[in-house]
């Protein structure tokens, strides 16, 4: 059977139908619209693409994205900063979600994930001693357990909870109030209901 498209957009096609929740006919357009536009555009996304790796690192006490020319994030770094306050996420991008609500300034720390025992996720993939050793470092008054409302991330919730109780040291362990609705990733959840999160937060008992 005679090859329906030429090989470079077939090539870009695959490519792109790699990325998560992009399927074959998405790819196909998303593919076709780059050819069709000004070859700069094409050429400024392959140029974005190619500095990804080079140019983003993770920051050493939060494991937050920042730039290759920063040595800490500036979101744990900067003088508006509660260092006593922590919020514990998933992934880099929910901090994007709480710095939206402009409720909270207290300091981050990403756990790289969530305990999956079906995808092979367990304790010791995340980032988990780290925060334990900010406790003690920082003095910290307060955890804020800001994993996704779903069983993953209540689980890893649970699991942090018991880890940060062992350490005997006087923090408050608080989770994100019940305005985040279940099956919701955080980095989904409007500002709105956010900021309602952030303001009911309970402690743990």
């Amino acid at each position: 059977m005679a090859q329906l498209l030429p090989k470079a957009l077939l090539a870009v096609i695959d490519e792109l139908g790699r990325l998560p929740g992009v399927g074959v006919r998405t790819a196909e357009r998303y593919a076709y619209y780059l050819l069709r536009s000004n070859t700069r555009n094409a050429d400024e996304l392959a140029k974005a693409i190619a500095g990804l790796h080079s140019g983003v690192k993770t920051c050493p006490v939060t494991f937050a994205l920042i730039d290759a020319s920063e040595d800490i994030s500036p979101l744990y770094s900067g003088v508006d900063r509660n260092k006593k306050l922590v919020a514990v996420v998933e992934e880099p991008l929910d901090i994007i979600a709480l710095e939206r609500t402009g409720q909270y300034h207290g300091t981050y720390h990403v756990l790289g994930g969530a305990i999956s025992p079906i995808d092979g996720i367990g304790p010791e993939q995340l980032h988990v001693p780290e925060l334990l050793k900010r406790l003690k470092d920082d003095e910290v008054d307060e955890v804020i357990i800001a994993t996704n409302a779903s069983v993953e991330g209540e689980s890893t919730a649970i699991f942090m909870q018991r880890q940060i109780e062992q350490t005997k040291l006087p923090v408050t362990v608080s989770r994100l109030a019940r305005g985040i609705p279940v099956g919701v990733d955080l980095e989904y959840a409007d500002q709105i209901t956010l900021t309602h999160a952030l303001e009911g937060r309970r402690t743990l008992s």
